[in-house]
């Protein structure tokens, strides 16, 4: 072979090995939105959508909120569903008093009103620690039920004190469909993820992060303890009032306060602490098995033929059995949650054949 097509030979080699490949994280995330995206609402019924996506989706965002200040701030709520509720009765009241704002907008500024709720009753942050963090944010909780419920001006003087959804609809596009509500729902979850991951690779996650593992030492190397546990609070509750509203709007369609009750907090909670604290993803992990538990045991029990031992009123009462038991599970055994164990599956099956 001559020297020229040695040198030809080599030069297309040397272009070949530098062609970009896709990482396998990479082509994961493109499939996961081609399936989020273009898939599910072309192939997924209304059953599927209105039950089991939506719900998921908009609960997977709530805990995502929660995660935020806990799993990556360090800090302790206990009044998630008062801040979704007040994202929920503020979208209801710009919808409807400002009709000339597009819905987006208006997801936006029930954001930031939760967010200054947020703000007010993180306050008491600044003066204590540990435990009693869950004091003022459980204030929250039953303050904030007591005023929608005393005010009828937040659901528009209605005695029954239930709020309606408006007119969903984004420049002339009806969202008030299945798919409407579920690319509604998706399109805003895609967006607050990019969000909250772009904040926890900045300085201000950082910052929350070194608070989280050890307040003092952070405070020594500069960290401005104050204003990054007021950010924390704002922007959890961000999160969260836009989680009420989707809750309230494109999933049951109406609401009321007793709809964001202290359980609804629980289960908030409880998505962080299956799904995994400090973990983006698993919120949504710990959202499905939130909201699949119950379908799946009302289909188990006939299958199994417990109908006669078990009624519905009991099969209430296992789902709260399961998830104290699984949360125990996990706390000895997996702290970081179902995600942590799933992406660790995941790994050993992929390097499963090189081990044989």
């Amino acid at each position: 072979m001559s020297a020229s097509k040695l040198a030809g030979t080599a030069h297309l080699g040397g272009t070949v090995s530098q062609a970009p490949r896709l990482s396998g994280r990479r082509v994961a995330i493109l499939v996961a939105l081609i399936l989020i995206y273009g898939v599910i609402p072309i192939v997924g019924n209304d059953y599927w959508l209105n039950s089991l996506i939506i719900p998921t989706i908009v609960m997977g965002l709530a805990g995502l909120g929660l995660n935020l200040l806990m799993g990556y701030a360090g800090l302790i709520s206990l009044g998630s569903a008062a801040f979704m509720a007040t994202g929920a009765f503020a979208t209801f009241n710009l919808l409807l008093r400002l009709p000339i704002l597009p819905l987006p907008v208006v997801l936006i500024l029930a954001g930031l009103i939760a967010g200054l709720g947020g703000l007010i009753f993180g306050l008491p942050s600044l003066r204590i620690r540990g435990f009693y963090l869950s004091a003022p944010t459980l204030a929250a909780q039953f303050f904030l039920t007591w005023l929608f419920q005393t005010y009828h001006w937040f659901s528009n003087n209605s005695m029954s004190l239930v709020i309606s959804a408006p007119r969903l609809e984004f420049f002339g596009y009806d969202l008030s469909s299945s798919r409407g509500r579920y690319l509604l729902v998706a399109l805003t979850a895609g967006l607050l993820l990019l969000l909250a991951f772009a904040i926890i690779k900045s300085r201000i996650g950082r910052d929350w992060m070194a608070i989280r593992d050890m307040e003092v030492a952070a405070s020594v190397t500069g960290v401005p303890i104050a204003r990054r546990k007021l950010q924390a609070y704002v922007v959890s509750s961000f999160f969260l009032g836009v989680a009420g509203a989707l809750w309230a709007f494109a999933y049951l369609g109406t609401a009321d306060s007793n709809t964001f009750s202290l359980d609804k907090s629980f289960q908030v909670l409880f998505i962080v602490l299956i799904g995994g604290s400090a973990s983006l993803l698993g919120n949504f992990v710990g959202a499905a098995f939130i909201v699949l538990t119950p379908i799946v045991l009302d289909i188990l029990v006939p299958v199994l033929g417990l109908d006669t031992y078990i009624d519905q009123g009991s099969i209430a009462n296992i789902e709260p059995i399961i998830f104290g038991a699984l949360i125990i599970f996990l706390l000895i055994k997996e702290p970081d949650g179902l995600a942590s164990l799933f992406s660790r599956t995941i790994r050993a099956l992929s390097i499963w054949p090189l081990r044989r």
